[in-house]
């Protein structure tokens, strides 16, 4: 069984980011974590190593991926293509629980190297 934890949370200027299942957390293969965005909040644009599916419990946001705009909403699943860029945006407060593998890295553009995720670690 696996219970949050305030080591188990991370907080970016955009969205906070709850680990649950994670290797650091005893999975060895997959990661899993809730996503809490406020109303407003935009990400950065960026692009993830691994596919990502996106299943949103409250609110709704858009999701901007390969140049095109989508919105989801609460009860409907985004899968996220590996290596294409995307922006992710809250035109209201949205929660969202995302799977990856957890070997997931993320680019942004002007950086040079890759970033891990540190709730999926």
């Amino acid at each position: 069984m696996i219970a949050a934890s305030p080591e188990s949370v991370t907080t970016t200027p955009n969205a906070t980011m709850t680990a649950l299942a994670t290797p650091s957390r005893g999975s060895s293969e997959l990661s899993t974590w809730q996503v809490d965005m406020p109303e407003g909040a935009t990400g950065p644009e960026h692009s993830v190593s691994r596919e990502q599916v996106w299943t949103l419990t409250a609110g709704s946001l858009e999701v901007t991926c390969d140049g095109r705009t989508e919105r989801v909403t609460a009860g409907r699943t985004l899968i996220l293509p590996a290596d294409v860029p995307r922006r992710i945006h809250a035109p209201e407060t949205f929660r969202a629980h995302v799977a990856m593998r957890a070997d997931g890295v993320v680019s942004v553009p002007g950086e040079e190297a890759p970033r891990v995720l540190p709730w999926a670690r």
